[in-house]
């Protein structure tokens, strides 16, 4: 484990507690969460932050994942398959994100960050309106499997930051689920790519375990909070939250890279 003030480690915590809450809610705690540990630990190669942010986020989202699969209405056997397809795809994504520099993730990380607050923004109603449910063909299934599963997998496994609510938005465009079930399912499915992006950054030894497993406990606090809330209130009232997050992360990545 690296040298860490108690002023950066307090700031880690407190960036896993918000973010499991806001990816249990709407996705995207990987927003929050993975350029909380590029800032945080500047010393700290992309690969070690990329491990030990997966470490972090499997705990969070499978406590999600359980408070979900309690009162939501799940098509378990969908969400496995697309899981499993998504768990190949992180393996895959992880096992390249190992030559990545962190001179190269914080652009990367920056256009996704401003690419998902356009989106949140042009569409107010994101996060807040049911999807149109309905009977899924097996062409959509399949497309879920591959592209849903196998596509935003690799992203997971390859950079991480904001799989939870693409998760969320491809599932309802392909499967036509509303809003609380696609929430769901899109938990279950990310669960599967962090064990497999997980499981090739522990093959390659680069999470730091214990300041994970420190992390994970108030991501674990956060993730089924935000469940519950969600459940009971609906995603409305994280929208603010998240552009804030969102555009204060962009500012300060833009400031450490180019300053």
């Amino acid at each position: 484990m690296p040298d860490i003030s108690v002023a950066t480690l307090v700031m880690l915590c407190l960036a896993a507690l918000v973010a499991g809450w806001i990816d249990a809610v709407v996705g995207g705690g990987g927003l929050l969460l993975l350029p909380a540990l590029l800032i945080g630990l500047p010393q700290v190669s992309a690969a070690h932050v990329l491990g030990t942010n997966k470490a972090v986020a499997i705990v969070g989202t499978t406590g999600a994942a359980v408070t979900y699969a309690r009162k939501a209405p799940v098509r378990v056997g969908t969400a496995v398959r697309i899981g499993l397809a998504a768990l190949a795809g992180s393996m895959g994504g992880a096992f390249f994100a190992a030559g990545i520099s962190s001179e190269v993730l914080r652009p990367v990380i920056m256009v996704v960050l401003l690419a998902v607050a356009a989106f949140v923004v042009l569409r107010p109603g994101f996060g807040t309106a049911a999807a149109a449910s309905g009977p899924v063909g097996r062409v959509r299934t399949v497309t879920a499997i591959v592209l849903v599963g196998g596509g935003i997998g690799f992203y997971d496994g390859l950079f991480g930051p904001g799989t939870g609510t693409f998760l969320v938005l491809a599932l309802t465009a392909v499967l036509h689920l509303n809003l609380v079930t696609a929430s769901a399912t899109a938990k279950i499915v990310n669960v599967c790519t962090n064990a497999g992006a997980l499981a090739m950054f522990a093959y390659q030894a680069t999470v730091l375990w214990q300041l994970a497993a420190l992390m994970a406990v108030f991501n674990l606090a956060g993730g089924m909070l935000g469940a519950r809330m969600a459940l009971s209130r609906g995603a409305e009232f994280v929208r603010g939250v998240l552009l804030v997050v969102v555009f204060a992360l962009v500012a300060k990545l833009a400031f450490d890279q180019w300053a």
